[in-house]
């Protein structure tokens, strides 16, 4: 460290505190995330506390599935290091206490079947609750939208809410996969899974498959909040995923409806 100057670090120090490695400090470094503060006249680099600042926005930001160009675009919008860090804090709480919730539940339930005890289902599924988004789904769909949601999900068996979410985990899964062997969103391939999405939005519409308007614009919300993006490993992804649906609903240069 050079006398006079701000504290920082070599990296390989950072790579160890952070959990992470010298080789991905230096492409976050290349793609231009976080350009080291210093490079020293041996080669190494170095980073000051705001580069270090920068970093744990970028690996918290990693965590959430984006990948680098969103991340970049993330950084590059919301300057205020503090106002993002703070917003960042009060999700982590916000999952931090739904997860308490699901151990606490799933506790319950072992102690139950262990010890013989009558299960109670209003402890069961504390920390499951999909009421969460219940004014966010009325604003933008209405509250009898809202309603019918709920009251088919309420209806469904834990097995057939599993498998309703398994067949998403496999759509993600399958398009995440085509993605990364090059496949066009157009392609008839992608197209095919695309479809099985509408398929699935479908049944969670009770039957009524989305208009090419509505198709369209779940791909775009995808984009557009981070929460639905993380499904398909960040934004990157659901861009991906946006293409595929707009081709299907013919917005995009190859529809097959």
């Amino acid at each position: 460290m050079r006398e006079g100057t701000a504290r920082e670090w070599p990296i390989h120090d950072i790579a160890r505190l952070a959990g992470t490695t010298s080789r991905a400090l230096r492409h976050y470094g290349a793609v231009g995330l976080l350009p080291p503060s210093r490079i020293g006249g041996n080669g190494y680099r170095y980073y000051d506390e705001q580069a270090l600042v920068r970093l744990q926005r970028i690996l918290m930001l990693r965590q959430l599935g984006l990948g680098l160009p969103a991340i970049g675009r993330v950084l590059d919008r919301e300057t205020d290091d503090v106002a993002a860090l703070s917003d960042h804090l009060l999700r982590l709480r916000q999952e931090q206490d739904r997860l308490d919730r699901q151990i606490l539940a799933v506790e319950h339930t072992i102690r139950t079947l262990t010890e013989s005890e009558t299960l109670m289902p209003e402890n069961m599924f504390d920390g499951f609750d999909h009421t969460q988004y219940r004014e966010e789904v009325e604003e933008k769909w209405g509250k009898a939208a809202y309603a019918s949601g709920d009251r088919w999900w309420r209806s469904m068996t834990d097995a057939e809410k599993a498998g309703f979410q398994q067949q998403h985990v496999d759509i993600a899964r399958d398009y995440a996969a085509a993605r990364d062997r090059g496949l066009a969103a157009d392609s008839a391939e992608v197209q095919a899974i695309a479809a099985r999405h509408r398929d699935w939005i479908a049944i969670g519409w009770q039957g009524r498959r989305p208009t090419a308007e509505e198709l369209a614009g779940l791909g775009d919300m995808y984009v557009a909040d981070e929460r639905f993006a993380a499904n398909y490993g960040g934004q990157d992804g659901a861009a991906f995923v946006r293409d595929a649906l707009h081709a299907l609903a013919g917005k995009g240069p190859h529809s097959t409806e």
